[in-house]
């Protein structure tokens, strides 16, 4: 059965992410898969890096208490992690989603998404980890790589929850837009939205006749506004999305290669890290 995976730790993101669990759970009628990973130690490196500097007669004792200290530390993750996964269970119910499954895993987090994401309709996840919530200027460093990686779009989670009611999508022709399109027009999780279609190209034949035929796809019985202006797509999208109350940002994602973004940068990444709502990427 389709279900919406939901992707939870301990930073700060967890309340909206489940909240947005929640209203995609209701919109899709579909019930909600909590995820929540302990992830691998490196304990290698760990044990190094401590015992490095000690004379060699008591390495053998500190070896021996670092694997004690590398169980005890894993024992609290998991259970760390059983909390949260029933604080966030107890949230979704208050929020009126009948149908919670709690999974708990201990591995990487990137495979273990993609292991659980056969049966998805959609992954939620929080814009930045519990480990990197703090850094305002970036995103979550698995961000990028589970986008990269999933055939299932992927919501990422801001902050502060509001509820979407406007979709703002950023448009540029590309298979990745047409895939999202596809989205925008099949799914219920956009059923009675409005759509604000933003293209950020020279205004000419070309791009006016893309335009049109993106907006005449979604149906004349939705109200579709369209803006395209030749201007920095970063700037001219996270405005309207800004000046939009509600607004969910719906975009095609990381179009190029991870080595070509990584020289030029990423429209995506901009994005993600600018705005403060949430935003739909799909591959």
């Amino acid at each position: 059965m389709e279900h919406v995976l939901t992707c939870i730790d301990a930073s700060g993101y967890a309340d909206s992410v489940c909240d947005l669990a929640a209203w995609a759970s209701k919109r899709l009628a579909m019930p909600v898969e909590l995820l929540h990973v302990v992830q691998r130690s490196d304990a290698v490196s760990a044990r190094s890096d401590r015992s490095g500097a000690i004379g060699l007669g008591v390495k053998s004792s500190l070896m021996e208490e670092l694997v004690q200290m590398e169980a005890a530390e894993t024992k609290l993750k998991v259970e760390r992690g059983r909390v949260l996964l029933a604080a966030a269970e107890q949230r979704l119910r208050e929020n009126g989603v009948a149908d919670v499954r709690t999974v708990h895993r201990h591995g990487g987090i990137i495979e273990t998404i993609l292991e659980r994401e056969d049966g998805a309709r959609v992954v939620i996840i929080g814009k930045r980890g519990d480990s990197h919530e703090f850094a305002q200027g970036h995103i979550g460093s698995n961000i990028e790589r589970v986008v990269r990686a999933s055939t299932k779009p992927v919501l990422i989670a801001s902050r502060e929850y509001t509820q979407p009611q406007h979709i703002v999508f950023a448009y540029d022709a590309s298979p990745a837009a047409e895939r999202a399109l596809g989205r925008l027009v099949e799914s219920t999780l956009f059923t009675g939205l409005p759509v604000h279609i933003v293209m950020a190209d020279t205004d000419n034949e070309a791009h006016r006749r893309a335009l049109n035929s993106a907006a005449a796809r979604l149906g004349e019985e939705r109200e579709v506004t369209t803006t395209l202006e030749p201007c920095k797509p970063e700037a001219l999208i996270a405005g309207i999305v800004e000046q939009t109350p509600g607004a969910m940002l719906v975009m095609g994602a990381y179009g190029h290669s991870p080595i070509r973004t990584l020289i030029v940068g990423s429209t995506t990444t901009t994005m993600i890290r600018t705005v403060h709502v949430p935003v739909l990427l799909v591959r």
